[in-house]
C-alpha cells in the first residue's frame, strides 16, 4: 500500500473516531462474549485473499464472475482494520475500513470506491450481517445493501450482498463472493 493510501485510510480512521462512531482510545468496556466475537471476526480477515465474485441478475441468474484480490491489515489491533479491494478485470479499486465500536456494540465496514461514494455497513457485534442506510441514488431511486459473511472456516469464507429498493422490505441477491486466503500475514 502506498503512502497516499495509508494516509487516506488513517485520516478516515481518525475521522471515524472524532465523529463519535467509536471511542477506541477510551474503550474501557469489559470483554464480554460479543466483544470477543467481534474481535475474532476482525482477526479472521487480516491478510491477503483471492476472491471470486458472481454478479447475480434480478432473475437469480449469474451474469458473470470476476476474480480479484482483497488485502486487510491492522491500523489498531483488535479495533481498526484497513483494506483494499482490487478487481482488475473491472478496473475497480476500493478502500475498506472495518472497525469495532465496543461502546455501541457494533462492527462497521466503510468502503469508498473510485467514484468517491462512501458506503457504511453496520451490524451488531454478535452478527455477521452488515446493512447500509437507505441511500438515494442518482435518478432518485433508493438503495440499501446488506452483506452477510457465512461459511467461515480457517483460510476461507463467503459473502453475499443483497439489494433492496424498498427500504429493506424485500431483498434480492446482487453478488456472491468466495474468499480464499492467499498467504498469511506476519
Amino acid at each position: 500500500m502506498n503512502k497516499i493510501s495509508r494516509l487516506f485510510l488513517g485520516i478516515l480512521a481518525v475521522s471515524a473516531v472524532l465523529s463519535g462512531t467509536g471511542t477506541y482510545a477510551q474503550d474501557t468496556s469489559p470483554e464480554n462474549s460479543t466483544t470477543v466475537l467481534a474481535k475474532k471476526q476482525l482477526r479472521h480477515i487480516i491478510g491477503d485473499w483471492n476472491v471470486e465474485t458472481d454478479y447475480i441478475g434480478g432473475d437469480g441468474e449469474v451474469l458473470g464472475t470476476v476474480s480479484g484480490r482483497y488485502s486487510f491489515r491492522w491500523i489498531v489491533e483488535d479495533k481498526i482494520v484497513s483494506g483494499v479491494s482490487n478487481l482488475p478485470s473491472l478496473g475497480q479499486k476500493a478502500a475498506i475500513l472495518f472497525f469495532h465500536n465496543a461502546q455501541d456494540q457494533k462492527v462497521e465496514m466503510s468502503s469508498v470506491g473510485q467514484d468517491g461514494r462512501l458506503w457504511r455497513m453496520i451490524g451488531t457485534e454478535e452478527s455477521e450481517v452488515r446493512t447500509t442506510a437507505n441511500e438515494t441514488m442518482p435518478g432518485g431511486k433508493t438503495l440499501m445493501l446488506r452483506f452477510t459473511r457465512h461459511g467461515v472456516k480457517p483460510g476461507k469464507f463467503e459473502s453475499t450482498m443483497e439489494l433492496s429498493n424498498d427500504a429493506g422490505i424485500t431483498w434480492r441477491v446482487g453478488n456472491q463472493q468466495r474468499f480464499v486466503r492467499s498467504k498469511s500475514i506476519e
